[in-house]
């Protein structure tokens, strides 16, 4: 089977092939096969069969936190505990299940003895239903924490905690409509049930994202519960008037919050083009990709670094998380990057940056652009288009950082033999045609989900002429692997749902958007200065769409707010949730890069900031510049584009001390000054800043010819 592991920033490997022994090989193959089931299911919902939209939402989400629940379990390495301790973990464990197959009972009698025409079950089947689920979740989670599991064993703790999935969505299920369920959500007349339910789900989404992608984004989510309940006592526009429990949890628990917006995008979007990745590596279509970039880039100096800002450009824009590009290309390229040259730090670094990126490429841009469109409302193939000018942009200024740090230390690129041949990659050009597929179907009306399907179909379909041909086996293994791959991002989904609804519910976007406004008041830099911070930190260790679902739920509406059109609002958001990733002290994208490459992780991180740095200046553009997101005629686009350029090359200049040979001080501080000039789109501040570059092109090249 092909390995497509993706990283999970430090949590549980989920892959079949992580299994210590023997004893993993049934439950690895039966969770695999679960994983291909997932995948298919969605396939044949979103093309053939389609379900009530909150049904399908609520299957989804159960079904990752199942699959989650059961693979964690089962695949981790974790010490194993002493004989008495082990025997306590059973007990509780016994206790924990014990209560949620209580919970699990009662919605089975409730269904079963409810009559024909009442409009609820009766009483007594759901009298133990909240407590009994309720208590048995928290003590399985807590026996998790507390005794882990043996290593190739499901503990009772996390059958337990699989159990309670399947009791609070089923309850959720059931009473949908027969309960009003969704006209009673969040209001003071919601019912008791529902809200254990809702509390249920609430707690087992944040256990599962603690396992998938560690705690920061966790912590974040807290925090905005914790709010929601201490409105009364918090300063100044934080203040509100506070909810209780079974208000605040039936509420978040809607398309308000865990079903709105996020779990939308990846229950369809997200999930969709996962499956497109798996088959595009099940097919080797991927590894094309990136000889190609080798075969591309290879020979020039520095080459494996360029490489690196090629490969994870069209890897990364079907990758759901920087994290999980850096992993997937820099396997490849850090080691030949360390070979050419570059110290530890700086092939991470590279490579963390490029691989960031790959979130802002289209046509598939990651994921954010699916949840940019569903905010937003603007067209799919509309964001693709505006995302262009900002992808070259940010790619430039990258490969003018190698390059230039290249130059500057000598390094030499990879000879001939060590790379894959043009020619032999020309005459399988055929194997793009999945993208062209995709983009061609995009373009020609066809929907996000149709042009998905199509383009999962081209891949298997390309792949017969190849020697990697799918057959009935390989498309197996491709979905379960794409049904795998999905399971982090669509709980961080829900997760970041978590954050939207407690956003949603006590009005305080409203609030940061009026701040924001008296911001602008003094100085629209400084508000932009302002939204910028709060969407990094609050991108702060997340990956980029859920970064971008907090960070559009909380900022954006405060620059709209402040005259900014929402096209630009929301791409200045966009792009700082992405480079959250690779800013200090909590770079994901980094870390990831400066374990491949054995570099301290926060040297890295500072690096990968110093490499990204345009990035931080480009958004700024788009404000002074709307030509740079197709906002403008194409000749104002074109002009704009141009001077972006000479813009993001003078500040690698600045950057990397290296503009036509070394760089001083006083020349570091006039290119930086030129590259700032480039910002605001005026034609008069354009030719100041090509004026400067001109000058010291022409000082540079004259003392070159003097040295030589």
């Amino acid at each position: 089977m092909t390995d497509t592991r993706v990283p999970n920033d430090g949590a549980t490997d989920l892959t079949p092939e992580a299994a210590p022994d023997d004893s993993l090989v049934g439950i690895t193959r039966f969770g695999f096969l679960l994983c291909a089931i997932y995948a298919g299911w969605h396939l044949y919902v979103l093309n053939i069969a389609p379900l009530e939209t909150w049904t399908f939402r609520i299957v989804h989400i159960a079904g990752a936190l199942i699959l989650g629940f059961g693979m964690s379990a089962a695949v981790s390495v974790r010490p194993a505990p002493e004989a008495a301790a082990g025997r306590l973990s059973v007990i509780l464990g016994a206790i924990a299940l014990a209560g949620t197959l209580v919970g699990l009972g009662s919605v089975i009698a409730a269904a079963s003895f409810m009559e024909p025409g009442a409009s609820a079950p009766p009483e007594w089947t759901l009298a133990a239903f909240g407590w009994a689920l309720g208590g048995g979740t928290i003590l399985a989670i807590l026996t998790g924490w507390l005794y882990p599991a043996r290593s190739g064993q499901i503990p009772l703790a996390d059958i337990a905690l699989i159990v309670a999935t399947l009791a609070s969505c089923g309850f959720i299920l059931f009473s949908l409509d027969l309960l009003s369920l969704r006209l009673r959500a969040g209001t003071p007349f919601a019912d008791p049930n529902n809200g254990w339910a809702a509390f249920v789900i609430v707690v087992l989404i944040a256990e599962m994202t603690r396992r998938v992608a560690g705690l920061a984004l966790v912590v974040i989510a807290l925090v905005f519960i914790a709010y929601a309940f201490a409105g009364p006592w918090m300063p100044g526009f934080l203040e509100h008037k506070g909810y209780d429990a079974k208000r605040f949890f039936t509420y978040v628990f809607t398309d308000n919050g865990v079903l709105g917006p996020t779990t939308a995008v990846s229950s369809t979007y997200i999930i969709l083009f996962i499956i497109f990745a798996a088959f595009l590596q099940s097919s080797k279509v991927g590894d094309y990709f990136v000889n190609f970039a080798f075969a591309a880039a290879g020979r020039a100096r520095g080459g494996p670094a360029k490489v690196s800002v090629l490969a994870s450009g069209l890897m990364g824009m079907i990758n759901g998380t920087s994290a999980g590009n850096v992993v997937s290309t820099g396997s490849l390229t850090i080691p030949l990057m360390k070979k050419v040259g570059y110290q530890p730090k700086s092939a991470a670094a590279i490579e963390a940056a490029a691989s960031t990126g790959g979130q802002i490429m289209p046509p598939i841009m990651g994921a954010g652009a699916f949840i940019m469109a569903e905010i937003t409302g603007i067209p799919y193939t509309e964001l693709v288009v505006a995302a262009l000018i900002p992808a070259v942009l940010y790619f430039a200024s990258i490969y003018f950082m190698v390059d230039f740090e290249a130059s500057r230390t000598g390094m030499r690129g990879l000879r001939s033999d060590e790379l894959p041949k043009m020619s032999d990659l020309i005459r399988q050009v055929y194997l793009f045609l999945p993208i062209f597929i995709l983009i061609g179907a995009l373009f020609s009306g066809y929907s996000v989900i149709r042009a998905g399907t199509l383009a999962i179909a081209s891949a298997a379909v390309v792949s017969w002429l190849t020697p990697y041909r799918m057959g009935p086996k390989q498309v197996y293994e491709a979905l379960g692997n794409g049904g795998r791959m999905s399971l982090q991002i669509i709980i961080v989904c829900a997760c970041a749902g978590l954050i939207v609804g407690v956003i949603s519910l006590t009005g305080v976007g409203a609030r940061f958007s009026n701040l924001l406004f008296d911001l602008a008041q003094q100085s629209t830099l400084l508000a932009l200065v302002f939204a910028m911070m709060i969407a990094v930190i609050l991108g702060m260790g997340m990956p980029t769409t859920a970064a971008y679902a907090v960070a559009a739920s909380v900022v954006a509406p405060g620059l709209i707010e402040i005259g900014i059109e929402p096209l630009v609002a929301h791409f200045f958001v966009f792009y700082f949730a992405v480079v959250s990733a690779i800013t200090p002290p909590v770079a994901l994208a980094a870390y990831a890069g400066a374990a491949i490459a054995g570099s301290e992780p926060m040297r890295t991180s500072i690096t990968s900031f110093k490499v990204g740095l345009a990035a931080f200046i480009v958004p700024f553009m788009f404000y002074y510049s709307p030509g740079l997101l197709m906002e403008a005629p194409w000749y104002v686009s074109l002009r704009n584009l141009v001077t972006a350029l000479v813009g993001v090359y003078m500040l690698a200049g600045a950057v990397q001390g290296w503009f036509i040979g070394s760089a001083g001080p006083v020349m570091r501080v006039l290119l930086l000054v030129g590259a700032v000039c480039m910002i605001s789109g005026d034609w008069r501040t354009d030719l100041l800043g090509i004026a400067i570059a001109g000058s010291l092109i022409l000082i540079g090249w004259k003392a070159g010819k003097q040295a030589a």
